[in-house]
């Protein structure tokens, strides 16, 4: 009985800290690397689909699956059979070759339905910044900037913080919840009750509360009022802007009513907080 034929070796790049790209393959792509690399690296579908082999079986990625390949952990990778792809097999997907930073560890740690491979799944808005994010690193990364490979990293952490947010491992927060936190973040000056900003993510008020409640600990209320207080310290304490100003800017009509909060949420007056300096 022969055995079977050896797999020819692909190419492993050289990676200094980082390289990346953005690739669309028919039903022919392949990758075999027996040995891995001594890189990390990152692998995000963006349409289409993959199939990753490990160890001990093979998972297949659906678009806004992200993919993660330690060093030195086999890399079988290819094209995903077609009959699940209506335009015919294809795999289009942004990826990043990298050496990561110390303080990026916790952010690596990925479930791996197939042991060796690690998976996070991130749709809608956290896909797509994802992918954008992945892709601005590998712009970054072969662009002019003389500090280009730092702009090219500090754009692949802020994917890679993204992907975080859907870790099951750690705290997988519901997309709905970033976009209610991010609106929130950009609009402290505007009326911002439960009501509006449920709507704005099509979910009851009730729904809101309680995802605010399971992820953050605290209501959407608290939570804009913390936000506003954490401005306004920031303002009283950076600018000499009056207090009246600062109560209108972060949404409060009545400097009064302002400087109550502001005193039960720190225990001082404006004024008083201010002249702590």
């Amino acid at each position: 009985m022969h055995g079977q034929r050896p797999r020819a070796e692909s190419r492993s790049p050289v990676i200094d800290q980082v390289e990346g790209g953005r690739l669309r393959e028919g039903p022919e792509y392949a990758t075999f690397r027996s040995r891995g690399t001594t890189d990390w690296l990152l692998i995000h579908t963006v349409a289409g689909s993959g199939q990753l082999t490990g160890v001990e079986g093979s998972v297949r990625t659906a678009v806004g699956d992200a993919v993660l390949l330690r060093p030195g952990v086999l890399h079988d990778y290819r094209t995903a059979p077609g009959e699940a792809q209506p335009e015919g097999a294809h795999w289009e997907i942004v990826f990043s070759h990298f050496h990561p930073r110390h303080a990026w560890l916790p952010l690596l740690d990925w479930p791996q339905p197939v042991t060796g491979v690690g998976r996070i799944r991130t749709r809608g808005e956290v896909h797509q910044r994802v992918a954008a994010t992945l892709a601005r690193s590998a712009q970054a990364g072969v662009g002019t900037l003389r500090q280009a490979t730092a702009f090219a990293m500090n754009a692949l952490e802020e994917a890679l913080l993204w992907c975080d947010t859907q870790n099951p491992l750690t705290s997988r927060m519901d997309e709905r919840l970033l976009r209610v936190i991010e609106h929130v973040d950009a609009h402290l000056a505007e009326p911002l009750t439960v009501d509006r900003l449920a709507a704005s993510v099509h979910l009851s008020p009730s729904r809101l509360t309680r995802l605010f409640t399971e992820h953050l600990g605290t209501t959407p209320q608290r939570y804009v009022e913390r936000q506003r207080m954490t401005l306004a310290k920031q303002l009283l304490d950076l600018t000499n802007r009056p207090v009246a100003a600062i109560a209108r800017e972060l949404g409060w009509r009545d400097p009064l009513y302002f400087t109550q909060r502001f005193r039960r949420f720190t225990g001082q007056s404006p004024t008083a907080y201010r002249r702590r300096r």
